[in-house]
């Protein structure tokens, strides 16, 4: 592990009531996903203390959704090893919760037993205040190998249907991505996630009176409850593969053959060639009448790309790995079957280590939590991975 300037570990060391109250900051601000004011709300926290500190910022603008927002840091030429000819160093985290308008006036930011608590808190408002310091750090004291690319997108919980050109594109100039979800509760950080696809579909049949002239009736009903079974049937938990129709609406009236139905599917993969084949089945599956005079048709309404460790992501994790060590920080990968924007970076070639975030637990739910006594070594680990990042050939 490449030495690095102290001067930024030290000065970290001295950051934590600043960052925790940056945090409380961003957890008291609504931020759901379909609340674009809210997340922009949150962004110009991000912003105000990227300019506080010199750190330049620009604005993607979202139609729909929260903004993204793309902070730079110069650094040394660095990106020329291995015949890497990528400079950028990628930061980046998402502003957007899963929670209602609201929340945070239910649930304010509080700490209680070295732990705090708040909407977002862990997934992923600690993340991104880690971000912003590290990156402050290397702006004070200089020493990054290469250009760092503080990125904040605002629509990760819904798939990111904004944010992922904008994540893809800073993915072809990465030469490294470290995506600051957060750590696991053992203190892990993840280098394997599943990819998910978000699917939905709809049955029409025809109507009639239940009880005066049901046979002229083609319950759509029926159809999607068929078409469900088939659908479950495609589960492979040997192969990491599964099928979850977690949603499901239709009918008219009690008394009525339903003329209408919807499903809506979650598949989740490990392996890309996975993904292909099993939504050949899936569309075979839709196609199929299984109650005759019914259609159906299928849209995707959200995907991610599965997160897979090649070579050189191989070497990324094992620079934080020895980073951490060196921050007295036992840290392990680990596989998960949830998704994040990590996979579109991975797909996209960038050498890409995910959850390097502070650890946090319980994630979407009224418990989740942040350990506060992580938020420090976490940053400091990170800001070593990246001053070290020569030493793993990238």
């Amino acid at each position: 592990m490449t030495d690095m300037n102290p001067a930024i570990t030290d000065w970290l060391a001295t950051q934590r009531e600043a960052m925790l109250e940056l945090l409380r900051a961003m957890v008291d601000t609504d931020g759901g996903s379909y609340d674009k004011a809210g997340v922009d709300a949150v962004g110009a926290l991000v912003s105000r203390f990227c300019e506080s500190h010199g750190i330049p910022v620009e604005t993607i603008p979202g139609e729909r959704f929260g903004d993204c927002l793309r902070a730079t840091v110069a650094g040394g030429e660095g990106g020329m090893s291995g015949g890497n000819a990528r400079r950028n160093i990628l930061v980046m985290g998402h502003r957007d919760t899963v929670f209602p308008k609201g929340e945070p006036q239910r649930r304010p930011f509080h700490i209680e037993g070295g732990r705090a608590y708040g909407p977002g808190v862990a997934d992923m408002k600690a993340g991104l205040v880690m971000n912003l310091f590290v990156l402050a750090g290397f702006a004070k004291f200089g020493g990054a190998p290469g250009p760092l690319v503080g990125l904040f997108t605002g629509d990760e919980e819904i798939g990111s249907p904004e944010g992922r050109p904008v994540i893809e594109a800073e993915a072809r100039q990465a030469r490294a991505v470290f995506n600051s979800e957060p750590g696991r509760p053992s203190g892990n950080v993840v280098t394997g996630r599943k990819g998910g696809v978000f699917m939905a579909f709809t049955i029409e049949g025809k109507a009639a009176h239940s009880g005066g002239n049901f046979e002229a009736g083609i319950s759509a009903i029926e159809e999607l409850a068929r078409k469900v079974q088939a659908i479950h049937a495609l589960t492979d938990l040997s192969r990491g593969i599964t099928l979850n129709v977690g949603l499901v609406s239709g009918g008219q009236s009690v008394n009525t053959v339903a003329p209408l139905a919807e499903g809506q599917i979650d598949l989740r993969y490990v392996h890309p060639a996975d993904r292909d084949e099993t939504m050949g089945k899936i569309e075979a599956i839709i196609a199929r009448a299984f109650v005759p005079g019914t259609r159906a048709t299928l849209a995707i309404r959200g995907e991610f790309k599965a997160l897979t460790q090649d070579d050189a992501s191989a070497r990324l994790f094992e620079g934080y790995r020895q980073a951490a060590a060196a921050t007295g920080l036992s840290v392990d990968g680990e596989f998960t079957g949830g998704c994040a924007d990590s996979g579109f970076t991975a797909a996209m070639g960038a050498p890409t280590l995910c959850a390097v975030g502070p650890v946090g637990g319980r994630a979407h739910s009224p418990e989740e939590y942040l350990e506060v006594d992580s938020l420090v070594p976490r940053a400091q680990a990170l800001a070593r991975a990246i001053a070290g990042l020569e030493a793993t050939g990238l």
